[in-house]
């Protein structure tokens, strides 16, 4: 039921702009199996061609693995926000969060925590502050969103982590200003 109410509200509020929008409900094997990886990428192009912007979410009620096993593709939306920017060959993926990015700290709990606002690379030095830091709301606060970006940059897709309640940040990252976390795509082996 909240699928359809929140469908309604990105029908509405992209109307407001002149946009369509079309829901795209997606499963492991949507991705995974060739015959159906094309099938999708054919959906995906030909919204996009005819200027309709696809909502893509996990079609959890009919997927079998999502449901009944501990092994998940898209164990969140971040995760499947970068299994997406994977399967489109995205050039950068905009992970929106409640905080400003990716800190050294629990900003919620240490206010001496300091933003990162660049990781190279994702190491265990990197993992272990993820644990710490972050929100609790959600479903993964930011470990998730490093399982994210690490899956992302390693196929050479940067990703940017910042806080969704300033929507004016993404006119920032389209003019190339900096803000949030910037984690560096990796080059792609040939």
């Amino acid at each position: 039921m909240g699928q359809c109410e929140l469908m309604h509200l990105y029908d509405k509020l992209f109307s407001e702009y002149g946009r369509l929008v079309g829901q795209i409900l997606i499963t492991e094997e949507d991705v995974s199996d060739p015959a159906r990886r094309e099938n999708l990428r054919g959906t995906l192009d030909a919204l996009l061609e005819n200027r309709i912007l696809p909502i893509i979410n996990e079609n959890d009620s009919v997927s079998h693995r999502e449901i009944e096993s501990d092994r998940k593709l898209f164990s969140d939306n971040d995760m499947l926000s970068a299994v997406v920017a994977v399967f489109c060959g995205a050039a950068k993926l905009v992970i929106l969060s409640d905080i400003d990015g990716f800190y050294d700290g629990n900003p919620a709990e240490n206010p001496d925590a300091k933003l990162i606002s660049r990781v190279e690379t994702i190491d265990d030095r990197i993992r272990a502050l993820a644990a710490g830091s972050g929100s609790n709301r959600g479903t993964g606060g930011m470990i998730t969103k490093l399982e994210a970006a690490e899956l992302a940059t390693k196929y050479g897709i940067d990703v940017l982590i910042t806080n969704g309640q300033h929507p004016e940040h993404l006119y920032d990252i389209i003019e190339h200003k900096h803000v949030g976390t910037l984690f560096v795509a990796k080059e792609m082996e040939e």
